[in-house]
C-alpha cells in the first residue's frame, strides 16, 4: 500500500512539474514540494519491487532538483518607493505585462506586491502589500555579485561587423563590481579621462544572474544554477580598447555595467532564445535582433565559465551585443553627455533606461 501511495504521489508530482513553464503558479510550486516530501516520506520507508523502488528514486531526484531551484517569483523589481528616500524594497509588479523601466520613465505609477526578503537571492514571500515604484534600482546590490563575468564577441553578425572570425570558445573579461549601476534615475557616467576622445559606446546585452554557487558544472545541468534574467548595458570606451589587448580597463570604468529593470525567472524564459534584443539612442532603434543569433548558448556559457573556477551565488553574467554598435555605425553613433540609451528585451524584460552624464 505504501509503495502504491509513494508511486501515485511521485507521478502526481511529475505532472505538475511538466506543465507549462509559464503556467506555474506559486501554489503549483508548494504542491509540487508537498508531494516531494510525501514521496521521500513514503519511499524512506517502502519495500517494493527492483522497479517500483527505481521509480521512486527517480521520482524524488526529479522533483527536489527541480522545485528546490524554481524561483518563487515570475518579475521582480528591486526599488525605493514614493515617499522615501532610502527605503529598499523588493516585489512583483501587479501588472504582469508593464514594461517597468519604459512606464517609470514616461513617469507612470507602477504599483509592485511586495516580497518579505531584501534580496532577488532570499526573496522571501508575498507580503499582501503592495508599494508605487519611486526609483528603479539594479537587481542585485554591488555587496551581492562579486567579480562581473562578461562574454565578448557572442553574436554572429556582430562578429561580421567586425570583421572577425566566429570564436571557437567563449571570449571572456571581467568587470569590477563597482561597475554596477542603476537604470535611470541614477546617471550613467562617461568618464572625465575619456571625454576628449568621443569614444563612449553602447552595447545591449542579455545578463544571467546565477541562484546558486556553481563549479564544474555541466552544460546538461547548466540552467539549474540559473536564477534568472535581466537587461544590462556594457558601456565602453572605444579609444581606450583600441589602445591595448585587454578590455578590463576599457569596461571597467565605474558605472560601466548597469543592469536591470527587473530579475525574470528562468521559469518565465525557458527558452532566451524566444527574446528579442533592441538598443535605442534617443529614440531611434540602432541595435535589433533575436537571441537566436548568440553564438554561445546561456548553458555553453554557465558551464564554461564555471570550469576550474567557483563562480558564487549572486553572479552576474553579460552575454555579448549583437550587431549595431555605435563605433561601426557610418557615420559613428556614440555616447555623449544627455543622451538616452535603452536596452529593450522583449517579452518580460522590459527596458533598461540609461541617460548619459559627463563625470564633472
Amino acid at each position: 500500500m505504501i509503495v502504491n501511495r509513494s508511486i501515485a504521489a511521485g507521478a502526481a508530482a511529475i505532472k505538475i512539474l511538466d506543465t507549462s513553464s509559464q503556467s506555474r503558479s506559486q501554489s503549483c510550486l508548494l504542491s509540487a514540494r508537498l508531494v516531494y516530501r510525501s514521496v521521500s516520506s513514503f519511499s524512506a520507508s517502502s519495500r517494493g519491487n527492483n522497479y517500483e523502488r527505481r521509480f521512486l528514486f527517480q521520482a524524488r531526484r526529479r522533483i527536489s532538483t527541480t522545485t528546490l531551484t524554481m524561483a518563487p517569483f515570475k518579475r521582480l523589481v528591486r526599488f525605493v518607493p514614493k515617499g522615501s528616500s532610502d527605503k529598499v524594497l523588493l516585489g512583483e509588479p501587479i501588472d504582469e505585462k508593464i514594461d517597468v523601466g519604459a512606464a517609470v520613465r514616461k513617469g507612470g505609477d507602477v504599483t509592485v506586491n511586495l516580497f518579505s526578503g531584501d534580496s532577488v537571492l532570499e526573496p522571501g514571500n508575498p507580503t499582501g502589500e503592495t508599494a508605487v515604484i519611486g526609483k528603479v534600482l539594479a537587481p542585485l546590490a554591488k555587496k551581492e555579485v562579486g567579480t562581473i563575468r562578461c562574454i565578448g564577441l557572442n553574436y554572429k553578425k556582430h562578429a561580421e561587423e567586425a570583421g572577425m572570425s566566429i570564436p571557437d570558445i567563449p571570449t571572456v573579461f571581467l568587470k569590477p563590481d563597482t561597475c554596477l549601476a542603476d537604470p535611470w534615475p541614477a546617471p550613467t557616467i562617461i568618464p572625465k579621462h575619456t571625454i576628449a576622445s568621443d569614444s563612449a559606446d553602447y552595447e545591449s546585452e542579455l545578463a544571467i544572474i546565477l541562484g546558486k554557487e556553481a563549479k564544474n558544472v555541466s552544460e546538461a545541468d547548466a540552467l539549474d544554477y540559473v536564477l534568472g534574467y535581466t537587461a544590462s548595458n556594457d558601456i565602453s570606451s572605444r579609444a581606450s580598447q583600441f589602445a591595448q589587448t585587454q578590455w578590463c580597463y576599457s569596461k571597467g570604468f565605474d558605472g560601466a555595467c548597469p543592469i536591470g529593470p527587473v530579475l525574470v525567472s528562468k521559469e518565465l524564459i525557458p527558452d532566451v532564445g524566444k527574446l528579442r534584443l533592441r538598443g535605442l539612442k534617443n529614440g531611434k532603434v540602432l541595435q535589433d535582433s533575436p537571441l537566436t543569433d548568440l553564438i554561445f548558448s546561456v548553458q555553453q556559457i554557465v558551464s564554461f565559465l564555471s570550469q576550474g573556477t567557483t563562480l558564487p551565488r549572486g553572479t552576474v553574467i553579460i552575454t555579448g551585443t549583437p550587431a549595431g554598435v555605435g563605433f561601426a555605425k557610418k557615420p559613428q553613433e556614440l555616447l555623449h553627455d544627455g543622451d538616452e540609451f535603452i536596452v529593450e528585451i522583449q517579452p518580460y524584460v522590459g527596458s533598461l533606461v540609461n541617460v548619459m552624464q559627463n563625470e564633472k
